[in-house]
């Protein structure tokens, strides 16, 4: 018998071959989220378990346990829900809801009453916590290691559309979050050299609304309001000058700003100025 080779378009067995084309991710002009839920995953930093990536209807991030809930199971202060790729803080009606990684998180103090299916979860969370650290992927830092500053603090605080933001990282490693080309993060810092700089200033530490009243201190903010309101709408929304000028693209992260609050970023406060390259204090 005379063997029948399969044709180039068919597998051994002969099914057909249908090859797989690359499909581009795009946002929909009319989602109010920029961002692609592609890179949207990552690893807690306390406990090295997934979580997932979301805005708040103020754009701020807030990571979530990637898997959905029985809403009967949550309590009503634990219930999120998803529409349009933004997160709102409460129950939409529906049998299922999500819940923030911070309330099952092993590295967190445990709430009080989160019930017994939470509890169960954060216990499995735990195993895969201690699986981490006993193979050497997760290496948790002593907590009283001395932090060494280089010549700007090592999370700045900024003032940015009059408001204060708290950085997750000094200046000049701020990175664009908009995707590329190749659909990989940019590599640009958002502190270009062609741009205009902001100024470092001593400020005073306001109190927030509803907010004791704080001792009249001044602290170290890296001031943009001089700027031009595109400028500061460049950082705001942690993009190069090149992907600032082509709105259209998506975004691969979340901004890294926390919106600065005096108390609960106290350790962040520096009460003189640093002797930083990437500008000159003001008034010097």
């Amino acid at each position: 018998m005379c063997p029948n080779p399969a044709s180039s378009g068919c597998h051994w067995d002969g099914s057909p071959r249908h090859p797989r084309h690359s499909r581009p991710l795009r946002v929909a002009p009319t989602s109010p989220s920029r961002l692609l839920r592609a890179g949207q995953s990552g690893r807690c930093r306390r406990c090295g378990n997934r979580i997932d990536f979301y805005q708040r209807a103020d754009q701020r991030p807030i990571a979530r346990h990637p898997a959905e809930m029985a809403t009967t199971r949550v309590p009503d202060s634990c219930r999120w829900h998803l529409s349009g790729g933004i997160a709102y803080p409460h129950s939409d009606g529906s049998a299922w809801c999500r819940i923030p990684h911070a309330v099952l998180c092993p590295g967190n103090a445990p709430a009080a009453r989160i019930g017994f299916h939470l509890e169960a979860v954060r216990r499995q969370l735990a195993l895969r916590t201690r699986r981490l650290l006993d193979t050497g992927v997760l290496a948790t830092p002593p907590d009283d290691a001395p932090t060494v500053e280089a010549s700007g603090p090592d999370r700045p605080i900024v003032q940015v559309l009059l408001s204060r933001y708290l950085a997750d990282s000094p200046l000049e490693d701020i990175r664009c979050v908009a995707q590329t080309r190749h659909r990989h993060r940019c590599t640009h810092p958002v502190l270009a050299p062609t741009s205009p700089a902001g100024a470092w200033t001593l400020l005073p530490t306001g109190p927030q609304r509803g907010q004791l009243t704080l001792p009249d201190t001044s602290m170290a903010v890296y001031d943009l309001s001089h700027l031009p309101y595109t400028e500061q709408a460049r950082w705001r929304a942690q993009r190069c000058p090149g992907h600032a000028a082509a709105p259209g693209s998506a975004d691969l992260a979340q901004p890294g700003w926390q919106v600065f609050d005096p108390l609960l970023h106290a350790a962040h406060i520096r009460t003189r100025l640093p002797q930083h390259p990437a500008s000159r204090p003001k008034n010097e």
